[in-house]
């Protein structure tokens, strides 16, 4: 394992216990991020309108469409330091 995805990890568990619960552009942002680096591009349409949640997900993710996975994780870990305070 590489000391990046290490890193990753261990941001993902502390992403779970942060002192505040993010604000809904900050919590879409690790979404994307952690679904970038764990799946790569999204795949799959875009939910539909009235699913308004899914569909900003969707987005969320799509807007990192063809970044590397070193890139969004490193990316990941730093956001997620930034909010532990």
């Amino acid at each position: 394992m590489s000391d990046l995805q290490a890193r990753f990890d261990e941001a993902v568990a502390q992403s779970k216990t942060l002192p505040e619960r993010p604000d809904n552009l900050t919590l879409l942002r690790i979404y994307a991020l952690f679904k970038q680096g764990t799946e790569g591009d999204v795949s799959g349409s875009r939910p539909g309108a009235m699913d308004f949640v899914a569909r900003a997900k969707f987005d969320a993710w799509e807007m990192l469409k063809g970044k590397s996975k070193d890139e969004v994780q490193a990316a990941y870990v730093e956001l997620i330091d930034s909010l532990k305070g």
